[in-house]
C-alpha cells in the first residue's frame, strides 16, 4: 500500500493536538495557516479519517485523532532515535529515557501512588515528559484500549476487549470527618452509626457509588446522601466546612485537601477496590514506559 503522507504531515498534526488550535499550530511549526490545513487535509483524505472536528470557537480531536496520536509520535520518536543512533548511540540512549510517557489515571492515587513512583522514576535518570489524563475509571479504560494513553492506573470491575489488568492493592472505602465528629474509639465505624448523618457520596454512575450501592444492596441498608458530587476534591471541602460526612477512598487520605480529616474504616461490610495497572494486551512497551510500571509497583502505600 502506498503511504501518501510524510513525517511533516505527522508532526503538523500533532503540534494541532498539542495546542487545540491551528492558528497557533502554525505559528508554532512556522508555517502559515492555510499550509497547516493543507497538511492535515492531506494526512485525512491518505487515512480516509476525520481527525478534527471544527468549529468557529474550538478544534476537537474524533476518535480518529486519538488513535492515531500514540502512533504519531511512536513514528517520529522512531526516526529521530534513528537519527540519533546514527551519530552516536550514547545519543541514542539518553533520547530513549527522555521519551513521552502518556498515562490516564484515576486522579484518588495521584498523591498516595503515582507521585511517589515518579520520584523513583526521576531517580533513576529517566527525563521523560509524562502526559496526564485525569479521568473516570471507565474513561481510563477507554483511553487505555483506544491507544491513547500508553497504560492506566485504575479501579475498574470490568476490563474493555484486548486489555489486562495487573492488581497492586486494595483500596479500602472508609468514613472521612472531621476529628471531633463521630470519632471511634477503635477506629472502625459500623454503617448504622452514619445512618442519621448528612451523607456525601460519590455521583451515581461512578466506581466507587457502584461498589457502595452494590454493598448496601448485599445487607439491605439502604444510604440516604444529602449531598452527590463528582469530585473527591468536592467532597473533602464539604467535610471541611461541616457540611457532613464523606464515604471515600483510602487512598485519598494522602492528598493534601485531606489534611486535618479524620479517615475512619467502615465495618461489616468492609468495602474495598482493586488499584492496578491496566494495558493493552501484547503492547509492546518503551524503556520508559517499563520503567514507570516497574516504579508503580514499588511505590504502593500499602
Amino acid at each position: 500500500m502506498r503511504i501518501n503522507y510524510d513525517f511533516g504531515d505527522l508532526e503538523t498534526f500533532l503540534a494541532v493536538m498539542e495546542t487545540g488550535s491551528f492558528h497557533v499550530a502554525a505559528e508554532q511549526m512556522n508555517l502559515s495557516q492555510p499550509a497547516v490545513t493543507r497538511r492535515i487535509a492531506k494526512l485525512e483524505q491518505a487515512l480516509d479519517s476525520v481527525l478534527f472536528e471544527r468549529t468557529t470557537r474550538a478544534v476537537k480531536p474524533t476518535l480518529a485523532a486519538k488513535r492515531l496520536r500514540p502512533r504519531a509520535e511512536a513514528i517520529l520518536q522512531d526516526i529521530q532515535e534513528t537519527n540519533h543512533a546514527m551519530r552516536d548511540e550514547s545519543v541514542a540512549f539518553e533520547y530513549q529515557r527522555n521519551a513521552i510517557v502518556t498515562v490516564a489515571t484515576i486522579p484518588t492515587v495521584l498523591a498516595c501512588l503515582f507521585l511517589p513512583a515518579m520520584q523513583s522514576f526521576r531517580n533513576r535518570g529517566f527525563h521523560s515528559r509524562i502526559r496526564l489524563l485525569d479521568l473516570s475509571a471507565n474513561d481510563v479504560a477507554e483511553a487505555v484500549a483506544s491507544g491513547e494513553a500508553d497504560f492506566g492506573i485504575c479501579s475498574i470491575p470490568t476490563l474493555e476487549p484486548g486489555t489486562e489488568f495487573e492488581a497492586l492493592f486494595e483500596d479500602a472505602i472508609m468514613m472521612v470527618c472531621l476529628p471531633d465528629h463521630l470519632r471511634s474509639e477503635n477506629g472502625g465505624v459500623r454503617w448504622s452509626d452514619i445512618a442519621n448523618q448528612p451523607l456525601i457520596l460519590p455521583a451515581r454512575g461512578t466506581g466507587n457509588r457502584l461498589l457502595i450501592d452494590d454493598a448496601m444492596a448485599r445487607v439491605r441498608k439502604p444510604l440516604n446522601w444529602t449531598y452527590e458530587v463528582g469530585r473527591t476534591t468536592t467532597a473533602l471541602e464539604l467535610v471541611a466546612d461541616r457540611a457532613g460526612i464523606a464515604l471515600l477512598p483510602r487512598s485519598v487520605a494522602f492528598s493534601h485537601a485531606a489534611s486535618g480529616l479524620v479517615f475512619q474504616k467502615m465495618e461489616a461490610p468492609e468495602i474495598t477496590r482493586p488499584i492496578g495497572l491496566l494495558s493493552r494486551a501484547g503492547q509492546a512497551e518503551t524503556e520508559a514506559v517499563s520503567a514507570l510500571k516497574h516504579a508503580l509497583r514499588q511505590s504502593v502505600p500499602w
